[in-house]
C-alpha cells in the first residue's frame, strides 16, 4: 500500500470515533506518526486485546472480560434494585456518583424506530424476564419470590430515551415490580433564567 493511502486509511479509521471529523482525524493521525509511533503501536494492540476479550456479560449484559462482571459478582450489591441504563457509560457514571448499591441491566442502545432498531435488538425480553422469572411450567414467578422489587428506569431524557422507558414501564406493569423513573430538576448552582423551559417544568412536576 503506497504512504498516501495508508495515511488516508488511518485518517478515515479515525473518524469512526464519535465526535472526531475529518480535520481532527487527520491531525491526530499525524501527531501519531510523526511524534508518537511508539503510543500508536500500544493503540493498535490495545484495540485488538479489547476487540478479542471483552464480552457482553451474561447477566447485565454490560462490556467485561469475565462472563459475570464484577459488579454482578459482587455480593454486597443489593440484588432486589435493578437499574437500567443504555450504555455501559450511562453504567460507568452512575457508579462514579457513589450513591446507588444495587446491579444493573445495559440495554447497549435505545428504541429507536426509524433506524430499525426495536425491542428485541436492545434485549427488552431478557431484561423482562430477569425481572419476572418463570417458572418450570413457563408460569410468571409470584412476585414476592422475585428477587429484584424495584426496576430504576436511568435511560437519557431524550425522546428515545423516555420511549424506551415508556415500553419499560408498560412491560413491567403487569410483573407486580415497582418501577420509578430518574428525577428531573435544575442542575444545581444553576440560575433560572438560564435553565431551559423544559427543565424548569419538569423541576416543578417532580418537586418535594
Amino acid at each position: 500500500m503506497a504512504d498516501g493511502n495508508a495515511l488516508d486509511g488511518l485518517t478515515q479509521a479515525l473518524r469512526r470515533l464519535p465526535g472526531v471529523g475529518a480535520k481532527s482525524a487527520a491531525r491526530m493521525a499525524f501527531h501519531l506518526l510523526q511524534h508518537d509511533t511508539q503510543g500508536a503501536l500500544e493503540i493498535a494492540r490495545a484495540l485488538e486485546h479489547a476487540v478479542n476479550h471483552v464480552r457482553h456479560c451474561t447477566q447485565c449484559n454490560t462490556l467485561t472480560e469475565q462472563e459475570v462482571c464484577v459488579t454482578c459478582q459482587n455480593p454486597q450489591r443489593d440484588r432486589s434494585k435493578l437499574c437500567v441504563v443504555e450504555t455501559p457509560a450511562d453504567q460507568a457514571a452512575m457508579e462514579r456518583t457513589l450513591a446507588y448499591k444495587g446491579l444493573y441491566f445495559v440495554l447497549m442502545g435505545k428504541l429507536s424506530p426509524l433506524d430499525g432498531i426495536g425491542p428485541q435488538d436492545i434485549g427488552l425480553q431478557q431484561l423482562f424476564d430477569r425481572v419476572a422469572p418463570r417458572d418450570a411450567a413457563g408460569q410468571l414467578q409470584p412476585a414476592q419470590l422475585h428477587e429484584v422489587q424495584e426496576v430504576i428506569l436511568a435511560t437519557n431524557f431524550t425522546a428515545e430515551g423516555e420511549a424506551t422507558a415508556h415500553v419499560i414501564a408498560q412491560g413491567l406493569k403487569s410483573r407486580g415490580v415497582q418501577v420509578t423513573r430518574l428525577a428531573r430538576g435544575v442542575p444545581v448552582g444553576s440560575e433560572l433564567e438560564y435553565v431551559d423551559l423544559g427543565t424548569i417544568a419538569h423541576a416543578l412536576v417532580d418537586r418535594r
